[in-house]
């Protein structure tokens, strides 16, 4: 069950990337308050180096960077960056580099859905501390009345259907278990000397993707079964997506150098 408002005191459980201080939405304690609108509204994003990803944003995600598994959950994670809490994609100012897909995690905030472990249900909530929450804002959260403006409401449909997104992703990773088609993959970079010649591997990351050897050995009514259902599409935009370590160590490796050639 989902709501657009709770209680003042409604307590709510979880900790979530970008969200310093969640708090049910609610008439009482933001009926002044809305979202100032920005060009640049992504400054918050530059510390997500790897940012949760739904299982039908694989395809236009792919084209960005490496789609990757992680922890004991396997969760899909689009890898943004090759250092912590640094996102590649995302300038000092706020703005994404145009042709980058942003996911829909990002682009909910400053909302997310927040358990209530008192009522048992969910209840939508806002990041007090984004900066562009503000008394006054562009895009109110509620009206005069105390009812959630169009703008809430709008922004709640975009939350719910992000969280039927998420139990779809659930349902794919637990399949991917089932097939057993999970292995541990390792991103390496081999950076070359300067006489030339190539230097030792290193290791960007050590994450869980799906195993093609694996893949290909399915009996071929499963790999009909997975097309079927669009599953094997996904994999495919997974395994894809992977060549992306290359980008994102071009990117870093062409930064590293600006301040040597302007210095020069």
């Amino acid at each position: 069950m989902t709501t657009t408002t709770a209680p003042a005191n409604s307590p709510v459980t979880g900790n979530v990337l970008f969200y310093k201080q969640p708090e049910p939405l609610a008439p009482e304690l933001h009926g002044k308050l809305g979202v100032k609108q920005s060009d640049r509204p992504f400054k918050f994003a530059r510390e997500g180096h790897a940012v949760p990803l739904t299982v039908g944003e694989f395809p236009l995600a792919a084209v960005s960077g490496p789609i990757i598994f992680v922890g004991e959950e396997k969760t899909p994670i689009a890898v943004m960056g090759l250092n912590s809490g640094q996102n590649m994609f995302v300038d000092e100012s706020g703005v994404f580099e145009p042709g980058v897909y942003i996911p829909a995690y990002i682009r909910r905030y400053p909302f997310v859905f927040a358990q209530d472990d008192s009522a048992q249900q969910m209840v939508l909530c806002i990041d007090r501390q984004a900066d562009f929450i503000v008394e006054g804002g562009d895009m109110a959260f509620f009206e005069k009345d105390g009812e959630p403006s169009d703008y809430t409401k709008r922004c709640m449909e975009f939350c719910q259907n992000f969280e039927q997104e998420r139990q779809r992703t659930l349902s794919f990773v637990e399949l991917l278990k089932e097939l057993d088609l999970f292995e541990v993959k390792v991103a390496n970079f081999t950076p070359v000397n300067p006489d030339g010649s190539q230097g030792a591997p290193q290791k960007i990351a050590e994450y869980f993707g799906v195993s093609e050897e694996k893949l290909n050995k399915l009996p071929a009514e499963k790999l009909v079964e997975l097309r079927d259902n669009g599953a094997l599409g996904q994999i495919y935009a997974h395994l894809v997506s992977l060549v992306g370590w290359d980008r994102l160590v071009a990117l870093a490796m062409a930064r590293s150098a600006q301040p040597a050639a302007a210095n020069a």
